[in-house]
Protein backbone atom coordinates (compact mmCIF):
# COMPACT_ATOMS: atom_id res chain seq x y z
CA UNK A 1 0.00 0.00 0.00
CA UNK A 2 2.63 2.50 1.09
CA UNK A 3 4.33 1.90 -2.11
CA UNK A 4 1.51 2.57 -4.57
CA UNK A 5 0.69 5.77 -2.38
CA UNK A 6 4.84 6.94 -2.99
CA UNK A 7 4.19 6.17 -6.56
CA UNK A 8 1.17 8.42 -6.84
CA UNK A 9 2.11 11.28 -4.89
CA UNK A 10 5.62 11.06 -7.57
CA UNK A 11 2.97 10.60 -10.60
CA UNK A 12 1.10 14.08 -9.55
CA UNK A 13 4.19 16.03 -8.62
CA UNK A 14 5.38 15.04 -12.00
CA UNK A 15 2.74 15.91 -13.74
CA UNK A 16 2.26 19.36 -11.55
CA UNK A 17 5.78 19.93 -12.68
CA UNK A 18 5.34 19.11 -16.31
CA UNK A 19 2.16 21.66 -16.34
CA UNK A 20 3.73 24.09 -14.74
CA UNK A 21 6.79 24.02 -16.80
CA UNK A 22 4.47 23.73 -20.04
CA UNK A 23 2.66 26.88 -18.86
CA UNK A 24 5.74 28.90 -18.46
CA UNK A 25 6.88 27.74 -21.79
CA UNK A 26 3.95 28.96 -23.80
CA UNK A 27 3.75 32.10 -21.74
CA UNK A 28 7.10 32.70 -23.01
CA UNK A 29 6.35 31.87 -26.47
CA UNK A 30 3.56 34.40 -26.27
CA UNK A 31 5.42 37.36 -24.53
CA UNK A 32 8.03 36.93 -27.44
CA UNK A 33 5.16 37.04 -30.21
CA UNK A 34 4.57 40.59 -28.54
CA UNK A 35 7.96 42.06 -28.38
CA UNK A 36 8.93 40.71 -31.63
CA UNK A 37 5.66 42.41 -32.76
CA UNK A 38 6.61 45.62 -31.07
CA UNK A 39 9.79 45.76 -32.93
CA UNK A 40 8.71 45.06 -35.93
CA UNK A 41 9.23 47.40 -38.89
CA UNK A 42 6.44 49.28 -40.26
Amino acid sequence: MADSEKNQERSIALRAGFYIFGTHVFAGFVWLLFYVGSHAHK
